[in-house]
């Protein structure tokens, strides 16, 4: 038991602590690093995972000297288990704002997901919450319903069952 409470102290030592050190005495600008490090964080819990490190590339390209790097891509890093832990939430709320039938969140659903089978029906689902006149129905509707509406309705569709 010992060596695992090693083993995971040096990898947080090695992967967290000395690159964040390394940031640190370099000397950057206070308020850069913390700019830089709220943009890591906010693009490291962007629900599609694989997306995040292409989302801090282009800031990084488009930003310059604005943001500083290292620290950007270390807080993508650091968020990712708060994204893997949202993407139950963020796939509910995708299927009760787009409309679309629930995905089932089953072992077998995930074999399926896995073997590329069940790859047509993730397709049309996307298809389907992307869709123009999709996007503009649920700015309508979002409009209309107030927030005490909003959640009654998110309780009777069931949104809540899944926290």
């Amino acid at each position: 038991m010992a060596n695992g409470k090693t083993g995971i102290a040096n990898w947080f030592h090695k992967k967290i602590t000395d690159p964040l050190l390394a940031i640190l005495q370099r000397g950057a600008e206070p308020k850069q690093l913390a700019f830089s490090a709220a943009l890591g964080i906010t693009f490291g819990v962007f629900p599609i995972c694989g997306v995040t490190v292409f989302l801090c590339g282009v800031a990084i390209a488009l930003l310059g000297s604005r943001c500083h790097a290292p620290t950007l891509m270390l807080a993508n890093f650091m968020a990712t288990p708060i994204e893997l832990s949202l993407i139950v939430p963020f796939l509910r709320l995708g299927e009760f704002i787009s409309g679309g039938p629930q995905f089932p969140l089953t072992s077998d659903a995930l074999k399926k997901v896995l073997t590329g089978q069940a790859s047509h029906e993730v397709i049309l689902s996307v298809v389907h919450a992307n869709s123009p006149s999709e996007i503009l129905k649920c700015i309508f509707k979002s409009k209309e319903a107030s927030s005490s509406s909003l959640r009654s309705k998110l309780e009777e569709d069931g949104f809540f069952k899944f926290f």
